[in-house]
Order: structure tokens, then C-alpha cells, then sequence
């Protein structure tokens, strides 16, 4: 059975600085017309180059096991992404990069990236049979409102899910990013209001009052506080929510909208997707 993901080689086509915080990179490759388009929020993996260039990576089901016996020296860099377009016909995808001078691997190989650049990819296969995962985007029923809220770090989901929802969805989302000059243009149904918040913003309050718009009487839950690990929960379906949610970011931030988005707004749990994409402080791998 073929499997659910598959390792692409791609090369950069072309580099785009979309604003001060966002770069696109779109990659080709002789296998990529076999990239699954699933749409919404799907998740790759970006294997950056070692710093002389190549990659030790061992393209087998036993990658992540032989990567993580590797000296820490000789092991590629491994980020998580959203497969922002996929362009099968063309053999091309954009992934949209949250840039932050150098201070990051994937940041700083994104500013500097150049057509012939080489990348790995692990991305899901269209010759799987069967869901693929790595989408946590669940579409409710129609008319359902949709809250969706994230941090820079999101946006690229974000700006995936909207564009992918049908024309009569309605409901509101909310994008914190590092400077005004970050508020993309983005595609999104009629029923929907998009919010741009540059920091310093109040973020949490601001999704917090959307969703007392979108549910103003419910029966606040109680959330017990996890600090110990990052954040990453969300139900498996959401055809019976009053509202979905779906939030995303860093995970103090996103723990800190759970707590009050159940415990306060009334929103059960089974209707929010809340996923800690990164924690401050702290590295992917």
C-alpha cells in the first residue's frame, strides 16, 4: 500500500516577499504533480539543507527513528508548514514563510533563498487511499459560524481555510501579526469578517468578544491548566457545533484562549480545534 506521505526533491522556482513578515516560495519537482491537494490546513514537512548543503535524511518508512539517531551536527533541519497552493499540473507548490531576520533556520533560509535552491519535502501522497492526515480544519454544517484566530505563525492556514470554505460560510477571523504592513489580501466568503490585529494588539480579548458575538448564551465549562506541554487538541468532527472554532499560535497563547473561550464564552470543547504550532523559547526539534 502506498504510503500516506512521501518525501519530494524540490527546487526553488521563484521567491516572493509578500510583505515584511511573509515570504513565498514556490518549488518544483519531477514527482510533485503527486502531491495531494487536501486543502484547508495541511501540514509538511520542510527538511532545510545542512549548512555546507545536502541533506542525510533516509527516505524510508524508519526516517524519523534514523534522523533522530544522527549526531545532532549532521541532522537537517525538520520545520512544520502549511501547504499554502498546490499546483499539481504545474508540478509546483507555495509554502508561505513567516520571516524574522536570521534569527531562525527556516526563517533565515527562506530570506535567502534563490531559484535552484534545493528542499526536501514530506508531503502527502494523491496515490494514498485514504485520509492522508495532518488536516484539523473540520467543516461544520452549513450556516454554523466560524471563528478562526492565529498568529503570524497561522496565517498561511488561515488564509488556506478561507479561501477553501464555501461562498456561504459566515463568521470572523482574526490574524496577529508583527506590523501593519503584514495585513495580506486573502480571499474569503462574504459572511466572513477578517481582522488584522499588528502588535502590540489585544488578541485574546478580541477573539474572546467575537465569540461572545457568535454565541452569547452557552454555559461556561471548566478547564483545568496544563503548562507542562504544548497544546494540541482538537475534535474529530464538528457537525453538531453551535460554533467551530479553530485557533492556532503560540502555546501560552493558545492555552490562554482555551480557558477562556470554555470557561468564560461557554464554547464546548468538542467544538474547538486549539493546536500550539510553536512555544516561545523553544525549538521544533
Amino acid at each position: 500500500m502506498n504510503a500516506p506521505f512521501r518525501f519530494f526533491t524540490t527546487t526553488v522556482r521563484e521567491v516572493r516577499r509578500l510583505s515584511p513578515g511573509f515570504t513565498r516560495v514556490t518549488l518544483t519537482g519531477p514527482d510533485l504533480h503527486r502531491c495531494a491537494d487536501n486543502g484547508y490546513d495541511q501540514r509538511v514537512k520542510v527538511i532545510l539543507p545542512l549548512p555546507g548543503g545536502g541533506f542525510t535524511i533516509n527516505q524510508t518508512p524508519s526516517w524519523y527513528a534514523d534522523w533522530r539517531a544522527l549526531d545532532p551536527a549532521q541532522r537537517n533541519v525538520i520545520r512544520t508548514y502549511t501547504l499554502r497552493s498546490v499546483r499539481p499540473s504545474a508540478a509546483e507548490v507555495d509554502i508561505d514563510f513567516a520571516v524574522h531576520g536570521d534569527t531562525g533556520p527556516a526563517s533565515a533560509w527562506a530570506l535567502s533563498a534563490c531559484a535552484g535552491d534545493e528542499l526536501l519535502l514530506l508531503a502527502p501522497n494523491a496515490d494514498f487511499d485514504g485520509d492522508p492526515g495532518g488536516v484539523e480544519f473540520r467543516l461544520p454544517a452549513p450556516r454554523t459560524p466560524i471563528l478562526l484566530a492565529g498568529d503570524e505563525t497561522a496565517v498561511p492556514a488561515i488564509a488556506s481555510i478561507l479561501e477553501r470554505l464555501p461562498p456561504s460560510s459566515i463568521g470572523e477571523a482574526f490574524l496577529e501579526v508583527p506590523s501593519a504592513d503584514d495585513a495580506l489580501r486573502l480571499d474569503a466568503p462574504a459572511g466572513f469578517t477578517v481582522t488584522w490585529l499588528p502588535r502590540p494588539s489585544s488578541f485574546v480579548d478580541a477573539v474572546v468578544a467575537a465569540a461572545l458575538r457568535l454565541l452569547p448564551h452557552a454555559t461556561p465549562d471548566t478547564v483545568e491548566p496544563d503548562d507542562d506541554e504544548p497544546l494540541w487538541e482538537v475534535p474529530s468532527a464538528a457537525a453538531t457545533a453551535p460554533v467551530y472554532a479553530w485557533i492556532a499560535g503560540e502555546s501560552s497563547v493558545v492555552r490562554d484562549l482555551r480557558r477562556r473561550l470554555v470557561g468564560e464564552v461557554g464554547l464546548p470543547k468538542s467544538a474547538v480545534a486549539f493546536m500550539g504550532y510553536w512555544r516561545q523559547g523553544l525549538a521544533e526539534n
